[in-house]
């Protein structure tokens, strides 16, 4: 039971490099291996806005996901759970 005494912010930061690293390669490898770089965009297409007259606020988050991204992140789990 070593995984009760582990910080959550670890966790993020393991899967978002993960992502990272795997997204940069899934964009260099996608030209010669072609399903590496399949990718699907997920979040807001157009941003949200709230104007509550004294704040105006501006929401928006787009993510690109390729094959690659989802095999680093899956990989940063595996190592995370090796820690």
């Amino acid at each position: 039971m070593r995984s009760s005494g582990r910080n959550p912010l670890v966790l993020l930061i393991v899967l978002a490099v993960g992502l990272v690293i795997g997204g940069v390669i899934g964009d260099i490898l996608g030209d010669s291996v072609a399903f590496l770089g399949y990718s699907y965009p997920i979040g807001l297409s157009t941003p949200l806005h709230l104007d509550l007259n004294v704040l105006d606020l501006t929401f928006g988050l787009m993510i690109d996901v390729n094959v690659a991204s989802a095999i680093g992140l899956v990989l940063a789990f595996l190592l995370y759970k090796k820690l």
